[in-house]
């Protein structure tokens, strides 16, 4: 019959106080420091960290990270150039459409102002009229409206109509010897052309 071989049975005893003196034992071998094999220290244990040729933190990833910072600011300043326009078109368009229906309602009241300008200057204009001629062509002004044309001024084909031609020593140019009917502009815009007799020089 072979003869059975076994292990002895090895029992530790782990506890930090002696059970009989009730000291403090000393540092036993489970507390001891794990040793590197064959006392070789791990390039991580001399560097102190990451062993060396590992992967870094930071480097290509910072670059990508700065370039794609830069991309997304690129896009916020274009956004914000392209709100701008958009805002400078919104109020320019809203002044245009503003202006040409002002000027629309300034044009279809010019026989009105006709009315007035004509009545003012035979004197037919009196009693509660005056103020309230007086209060229209306030507004009208406010609004832009501007009524032009004047004896004597440059005669302007731009400005003024010549309905009727004539010669007179008073004028070295071309000028405004009457005013048959006064012109009216809003703004830059000439509603309708002042209406003159033309004085020409001899």
């Amino acid at each position: 019959m072979a003869e059975e071989f076994s292990e002895p049975t090895v029992i530790r005893d782990n506890r930090r106080l002696d059970p009989e003196t009730g000291e403090v034992r000393g540092q036993t071998a489970a507390d001891a420091p794990a040793e590197t094999a064959e006392g070789v220290e791990t390039p991580a244990d001399a560097a102190g960290g990451p062993a060396a040729g590992g992967p870094s933190v930071g480097g290509a990833d910072d670059g990508a990270a700065q370039a794609l910072a830069d991309e997304r600011l690129e896009d916020l300043q274009r956004l914000q150039a392209e709100y701008v326009n958009y805002r400078k078109r919104v109020d320019r368009d809203k002044n245009v459409a503003r202006d040409a229906a002002l000027s629309s309602v300034a044009e279809a009241l010019l026989p009105v102002l006709d009315d007035v300008h004509l009545a003012r200057q035979h004197n037919d204009l009196t009693g509660p009229f005056v103020a309230i001629a007086e209060k229209l062509e306030a507004t009208l002004g406010r609004f832009g409206l501007v009524r032009y044309g004047e004896v004597g001024e440059p005669f302007d084909p731009a400005v003024h109509e010549a309905l009727m031609s004539s010669h007179s020593d008073e004028y070295e140019v071309a000028s405004v010897g009457q005013l048959l009917q006064p012109g009216y502009r809003f703004g830059e815009r000439v509603l309708r052309p002042a209406r003159v007799a033309v004085a020409d020089p001899q």
